[in-house]
């Protein structure tokens, strides 16, 4: 295996756990709220405890590059793999709701890390076409949010709450200490990339402005259908607590949908300018979060299948437009800009969730407010720039007139 290959398969089990340790409370909390309980008997106060966490994981998001640039990226990583699983550990182990939040924000303060760096690596090894790359990463991260549900389901039903938190965490720390013993690696012997070329700046903004106002909407709506998944398929499907282990198989194979989404459009994107592959998915979304609010029993999951292929598949898009239109030495800070403007994003998910389903007794209204807040993206669809230059960047160049990109 080469030191890229070697590099690009860590940084895809790095995000399959990032999901996957967001996703874990969301399904625990349906065996964790009881009479009687350390927690409390009140989903929606339960949940509100991860708040603390998605705050932690997009506002430390902002300063990674920064630390990145003095520290390096694979020591930075390393401290992602351990901090993040001995984090979920402490959740475990939490006896009261005050532990608990501070376990889960510490989970998010080092999951904060990933994305950044994680994305910067992953598209430093890829080369000179990174959409498949992208695709694949995004296919391991879903699937970190697809096993969420039913791994926890299972070791919920098996040995309790506390193992849905500790396994993992361990596994987590495993993988940390794997990626410490890798050698470091160097792009500068991997492959000879073309330079990167001199995009108009006029264009380049408009870019970043579409891209940071996207990452907002599309952390809000990922965030909050991730979360409210396995709480929608209970209501809908089994209010029994019994049926447990089915919520979860049928969250997987929902969540499955998107992820599979992810590997074809990361396929397209590689021939495919950016918005004639966005724009669809864009216009999509919105009647389908709004059939959502009001279906009930099975024809929930294919409306849900539907949602997750979309959401998850804007993902591969929005990565992908950093690497097309933002030069190398600028990429990771960029990244770091735009996860935290994402996952500030991200952060309402939760008490947005909580206030709504204590106010109305169900999720109807909270989906209802996320078709709302999609069609925010079908505007942004519309306004990013549509050029044949993403596919043969050579042309560029071959402009008269073509200003240095800002970013260089």
């Amino acid at each position: 295996m080469t030191s890229a290959a070697r590099q690009i398969a860590f940084i895809n089990a790095a995000h399959s756990l990032c999901h996957y340790c967001l996703l874990i409370l969301p399904t625990a909390v349906l065996a964790m709220a009881y009479p009687g309980g350390a927690f409390g008997t009140e989903y929606g106060a339960i949940l509100a405890l991860a708040t603390g966490m998605f705050v932690l994981y997009g506002v430390l998001s902002l300063p990674q590059g920064w630390i990145a640039a003095r520290i390096g990226r694979k020591r930075l990583m390393s401290i992602y793999f351990i901090g993040t699983g001995l984090s979920l550990v402490a959740c475990g182990l939490a006896t009261t709701p005050w532990l608990l939040g501070t376990a889960l924000a510490a989970t998010g303060a080092f999951a904060a890390i990933y994305h950044p760096i994680g994305t910067a690596m992953l598209v430093e090894a890829a080369g000179d076409r990174p959409g498949r790359s992208i695709g694949v990463n995004g296919v391991f991260g879903n699937f970190g949010v697809a096993l969420a549900p039913v791994v926890t389901a299972f070791l919920v039903g098996r040995f309790g709450w506390h193992s849905a938190f500790i396994v993992p965490g361990l596994a987590c720390t495993a993988l940390g200490l794997a990626w410490i013993r890798t050698p470091a690696y160097d792009e500068s012997i991997v492959h000879t990339a073309r330079p990167f070329p001199s995009i108009p700046p006029a264009v380049v903004r408009r870019a970043i402005v579409v891209l940071l106002l996207i990452a907002i909407v599309s952390g809000l709506v990922f965030n909050a259908f991730t979360l409210l998944l396995p709480k929608l398929l209970q209501e809908r499907l089994a209010s029994d607590a019994g049926l447990l282990p089915m919520i979860g198989v049928a969250a997987f194979l929902v969540t499955l949908c998107g992820a599979l989404t992810q590997f074809t459009v990361g396929r397209l994107i590689d021939r495919m300018t950016l918005r004639r592959v966005f724009l669809p998915m864009a216009v999509l979304l919105v009647p389908s979060l709004a059939a959502l609010a009001v279906l009930q029993g099975w024809a929930v999951l294919p409306a849900a299948a539907l949602v997750a292929a979309v959401v998850f598949g804007q993902v591969t898009v929005n990565e992908t437009m950093t690497a097309r239109y933002i030069a190398p030495p600028l990429r990771t800070r960029m990244y770091s800009v735009r996860f935290f403007v994402g996952f500030l994003g991200s952060a309402a998910a939760a008490p947005l969730i909580s206030i709504l389903h204590q106010r109305t007794g169900n999720l109807s209204a909270v989906l209802l407010v996320l078709a709302a807040a999609a069609v925010v993206t079908v505007g942004c669809a519309l306004c990013f720039p549509n050029r044949p230059e993403e596919l043969q960047p050579e042309l560029w160049n071959a402009k008269p007139g073509r200003l240095p990109i800002a970013a260089e």
